[in-house]
């Protein structure tokens, strides 16, 4: 039995709506999802880098909407795609820590009965394609084409873990050239774009760049003034204005919706040339740095352009909110697997007036795992000790991120209310995780 037949049938929880006036079955939009990897808030151009050119991005960030409060799934990769894909927290899908290749086994990864956003996609009728980093388990019954993908070009760990390209299951390359691979990736989306083009498409491109070894291709090599990593990140750049462009002549434009985000914040060990200011915190940890990233949208014609928006987002929101502007509903009619933690915000990013925003609050773990804080509104209360956050080993922390960026100043015992009704919150939230999770494909065994 096909994927696809499996999902037909037991998915009653996914329902086509009756098309709403914003959304006709004519002209329902297609969405291009790019994500950058171990990408800084403070990489691009756009979000304030002085040693970082991105002008297609910055272009991108004009036409649409900037969001400056948007959070990754996780604190490093594999949850973060997990995330992504499902619109859960991790641990629902049995994620405990680590990556694959990491504390997890390849044997391990997304079971294939946790419903992806691309088998949503397929069923409503969308050509669904991947071009990138996988990263969410080795063994066939977990690749992307066992999980609602229609075409894949992929590795299928990060670029420091594997040697092997494939398209399908057909190896393509043993070894590939890095340097090369975000060139790769992205011809393969723009011929993806061209063939698909009189047809609804989804297509998620999740690329290597920059995460390490940051190798420049050797037209970009020397380029920036940021070593190769500055390099690496403006050929990013490029592709990307080179999807855009694909977009353009094939006047497509108006029926897409383009999303670009990082999985998480900067690798430590690329620290001297990433950016996450004005955050403290890297990736694997729960500091803003850590998860806080670039995120732009982009609908010409619905998206109001050249505009930034602080309100509260997180990559779990993805899947409901490009399911609601493409106008798939999602009915719970039946148990979701996993539940979806994520809220649509699409009321937000057109700027409906009047409009109470989706987003409450969000839980945080760090990379192995370990919930450590929650933000409700602008107020973070660290309930763990955490390290780089002072005096979280005698109690809560409670911070106001709008004049605490770098999160330094406690005001736990100021609000002692505030504290323990977050702390009440997270708790609950937590348990509610607890009680209703799905195993990890594979023999769920970690390292």
């Amino acid at each position: 039995m096909s994927p696809i037949t499996q999902f037909l049938l037991a998915w009653t929880f996914f329902a086509i709506s009756t098309l709403s006036p914003l959304v006709t079955a004519a002209d329902r939009p297609n969405v291009v999802v790019m994500m950058a990897d171990d990408l800084g808030y403070r990489d691009l151009s756009c979000y304030g880098s002085k040693t970082i050119r991105t002008p297609a991005l910055d272009a991108l960030a004009r036409e649409g909407v900037r969001l400056t409060s948007f959070y990754a799934g996780a604190t490093v990769c594999t949850p973060s795609r997990m995330a992504l894909l499902t619109g859960a927290y991790p641990p629902r899908v049995g994620w405990r820590g680590g990556v694959i290749g990491y504390k997890i086994k390849g044997s391990n990864g997304l079971a294939a009965k946790a419903v992806t956003m691309a088998e949503i996609f397929k069923g409503a009728g969308y050509v669904t394609g991947i071009c990138g980093k996988w990263h969410l388990g080795d063994a066939a019954e977990m690749q992307p084409m066992n999980q609602g993908f229609d075409s894949a070009f992929y590795i299928k760990r990060s670029n420091n873990q594997t040697t092997k390209l494939w398209r399908g299951d057909e190896l393509v390359a043993d070894p590939f050239d890095n340097r090369r691979l975000t060139e790769q990736f992205t011809h393969e989306a723009i011929k993806f774009i061209r063939e698909n083009q009189s047809n609804p498409f989804f297509l998620y491109l999740p690329f290597t760049a920059p995460h390490f070894p940051a190798q420049a291709h050797p037209d970009w090599q020397g380029k920036s003034s940021n070593d190769a990593y500055g390099d690496v990140v403006e050929e990013l750049d490029s592709r990307v204005g080179e999807i855009l462009k694909t977009l353009q002549e094939e006047k497509l434009n108006h029926k897409t919706i383009v999303v670009f985000l990082s999985d998480n914040g900067p690798e430590p060990g690329q620290r001297k040339w990433a950016s996450a200011q004005p955050f403290r915190g890297l990736k694997w940890t729960s500091l803003e740095g850590g998860t806080r990233v670039p995120c732009i949208f982009r609908w010409p014609g619905v998206i109001p352009e050249n505009r930034d928006s602080d309100e509260l987002i997180a990559a779990i929101d993805l899947l409901p909110t490009l399911t609601r502007a493409c106008n798939i509903e999602l009915k719970p009619i039946a148990e979701a697997i996993p539940k979806i933690d994520g809220v649509s915000v699409w009321k937000t990013l057109i700027n409906e007036p009047n409009v109470i925003h989706a987003r409450e609050s969000l839980l945080y773990w760090n990379g192995w795992g370990i919930p450590e804080a929650i933000r409700v509104g602008d107020w973070k209360l660290y309930f763990a000790e955490v390290k780089g956050i002072a005096d979280s080993g005698q109690g809560p922390v409670l911070i106001h991120l709008p004049d605490d960026l770098d999160e330094t100043s406690n005001r736990a015992q100021e609000y002692p209310g505030k504290v323990e009704s977050m702390k009440r919150l997270a708790e609950k939230l937590i348990e509610n995780i607890k009680s209703d999770t799905i195993p990890l494909g594979g023999a769920n065994q970690m390292k």
